[in-house]
């Protein structure tokens, strides 16, 4: 705790304002001047609001008339939304040995498309063992070929750095997480419509074979009647 207390980060309103004098706002910004604290509060009741101490340092300190219950109602709300727009950043692994085959490669390639994608930072890690330890190029190549392969989500980063037996890079995305969320669901959205519109679609062709399915074998029924022989005869 502080020398002298906890220090309380709530304004002064009203008669907690002791100095004899404040520099005056207005409700809607306007500045008054400086006026004796009795004058200010005087106002502030005649107004129906409340006196708001904004700027404690100021000599004399501001203050503003204004609404404080709806002021702190709003300073609320905003906080909230803050924090509900607030996104962790998140960083995703993926281990690479410098000579894997391509089919592996691609596999691992999309895991970091879909993690870019997604608005996560993605830590490479190419893994040496053995005599690969000595040919540290196959690996910077390998990541050098990655970044260039997702260059349209994301870009290096921290460039390739050796660590002991290990290679890492670090892959950043292009969109911000939050804007990549949205994207994304966006996405999820068109998919779900077109796959509506595609079952709708069937479900009307075999509504429309199920209709014309009885009139055909009717007419069917018809022609084979009208080409028995005892009829005929």
């Amino acid at each position: 705790m502080p020398p002298g207390g906890h220090i309380s980060t709530e304004l002064r309103i009203n008669d907690r304002i002791r100095v004899p004098e404040v520099r005056l706002v207005g409700p809607n910004g306007e500045t008054v001047g400086i006026v004796p604290t009795d004058q200010a509060l005087k106002l502030a009741q005649e107004a129906d609001l409340d006196l708001v101490e904004i700027a404690p340092q100021g000599k004399p300190p501001v203050c503003k008339l204004m609404d404080y219950g709806k002021f702190k109602y709003e300073n609320a709300q905003k906080a909230r939304e803050a924090r509900r727009n607030q996104t962790n950043v998140i960083i995703k692994e993926m281990k690479l040995r410098p000579k894997i085959d391509a089919h592996d490669y691609e596999t691992k390639k999309g895991h970091v498309v879909r993690f870019l994608r997604a608005g996560d930072k993605v830590k490479i890690t190419i893994m040496f063992r053995g005599r690969e330890q000595h040919r540290p190029e196959l690996g910077f190549r390998l990541l050098q070929k990655l970044a260039e392969d997702v260059s349209e989500l994301g870009f290096v980063e921290s460039s390739p750095k050796q660590d002991g037996r290990n290679m890492i890079m670090v892959l950043g995305p292009h969109k911000k997480k939050a804007d990549a969320k949205v994207d994304m669901k966006a996405e999820k959205e068109t998919r779900a419509a077109e796959r509506a519109a595609a079952e709708a679609a069937e479900q009307a062709e075999r509504d429309a074979a199920h209709a014309a399915g009885p009139v055909a074998q009717k007419k069917e029924r018809r022609r084979s009647e009208n080409l028995d022989p005892e009829i005929e005869a």
